[in-house]
């Protein structure tokens, strides 16, 4: 899965022989999974439709302030395009547009979102080789990078007017992966690896049977995500759950019972960066697990239970470079509780969350958490979605490891 995907990204076509390409362009964006609405100027309509673009991006195309051929004009506005998307991409940026955006000329609805937009800014110029050179030019790139935005740059070929040599606009697949790398060079947690456990296990008592827990596995696929939008790669080991994660920064890992998940933990542990320990591991498991299944015969069933094995002990008495993380779950002395399986532990971080909490816990779309590192500052949160939470995390974590 591309970097982009979920993604809004606003294109912005102006009047060049290369805004043929945006055609391709438009449908690479779509196919990375992203959102995609098209702004265009009045020339660039001489050089590719609205109606083309319209049609692959799935979303109306914006050429003008009004819909001119609507009686019953309506506004298109360009503040509301500006704030929609997470990133706006120029291309072909023409030195004519390109002028004007260097120095808040706003004569048309695609410079008028530029100077909205809060987002990243990406352009690509395409022009002739003698414009591509002229002192202007070379004004308007050093201004607009100044100003923050980031220059796709041209490459060399035949040119519209037959000449060769500097000033082609990229093709549309290096578009793409210019972003993509560009996006993902500037990610907090790009060249890390990080460990995530999630989910239940499930102790067979049975070929039939099992001892479980009710979680769902959403806190953990909420961190992986998050992880990987922050550029990590993350290893997922996950117990049985419904949940789905498709992410090329994902490797998922399935495991049924705890000492699967112990087996898995420890395989990958040497070798990442940061290790969150969200699963709801059972803490015992039947001594003996029957062949075939058990007959209910007797009005009772008395099976001996045994502790499993500790993961998150396991790799705290290990760990090196890591930073390690795990979660408690707690229903009575909560605070002091937490802070012993800390220090027990030898973890980084704890995660406290309590079953007393209403909307925290398992099988919930929320979760209400406290942080306690481990100099034990303490930092509480008000009830947020998993999503946030795992934002929240990662945030702190972040800090922690750039301290």
């Amino acid at each position: 899965m591309s970097i982009l995907s979920g993604k809004n990204i606003l294109l912005g076509i102006s009047g060049g022989i290369a805004a043929y390409k945006t055609a391709s362009l438009v449908r690479l964006f779509v196919k990375s999974g992203a959102n995609v609405k098209v702004v265009m100027t009045p020339s660039a309509k001489d050089f590719i439709t609205p109606l083309t673009l319209s049609t692959l991006s799935k979303n109306p195309v914006h050429t003008s302030f009004t819909n001119e051929e609507d009686d019953n004009a309506v506004w298109n506005n360009h503040v509301e395009l500006g704030l929609w998307a997470d990133y706006f991409i120029i291309a072909p940026a023409t030195a004519n547009t390109l002028s004007k955006m260097a120095n808040g000329v706003c004569d048309n609805l695609l410079l008028a979102t530029y100077l909205s937009a809060k987002c990243p800014v990406y352009f690509a110029p395409a022009m002739d080789l003698d414009m591509y050179k002229h002192p202007s030019t070379l004004t308007s790139f050093e201004k607009l990078n100044a100003f923050g935005n980031i220059m796709i740059p041209a490459t060399s070929g035949e040119l519209a007017s037959g000449l060769v040599g500097e000033g082609r606009m990229a093709e549309p697949e290096d578009i793409l992966s210019f972003i993509e790398n560009d996006i993902l060079d500037k990610l907090p947690l790009r060249g890390k690896k990080v460990l995530i456990t999630a989910g239940p296990t499930y102790e067979a008592i049975d070929p039939v049977r099992f001892i479980g827990n009710h979680s769902s596995g959403k806190m953990g696929f909420e961190i992986a995500k998050a992880s990987a939008n922050l550029g990590a790669s993350v290893v997922l080991i996950t117990g049985p759950t419904h949940h789905k994660v498709n992410h090329a920064l994902i490797e998922v890992v399935p495991v049924i019972s705890a000492q699967d998940m112990y087996d898995a933990a420890h395989k990958y542990f040497n070798d990442v960066d940061i290790a969150i320990l969200s699963a709801a591991v059972a803490d015992f498991k039947p001594k003996e697990t029957a062949t075939q299944k058990i007959k209910k015969k007797d009005s009772a069933l008395n099976i001996e239970l045994i502790k499993t094995k500790d993961i998150l002990e396991s790799l705290g008495q290990i760990k090196k470079q890591q930073y390690l993380v795990g979660f408690a779950l707690e229903t009575e002395n909560e605070l002091e509780n937490a802070i012993g399986k800390l220090k027990r532990k030898h973890l980084n971080l704890i995660v406290l969350n309590s079953l007393n909490d209403k909307g925290a816990g398992f099988k919930t779309e929320t979760n209400k958490v406290t942080f306690i590192d481990e100099n034990e500052n303490i930092t509480k949160f008000q009830l947020k979605s998993k999503a946030d939470v795992a934002k929240d995390l990662l945030t702190e974590i972040i800090k922690q490891i750039d301290a």
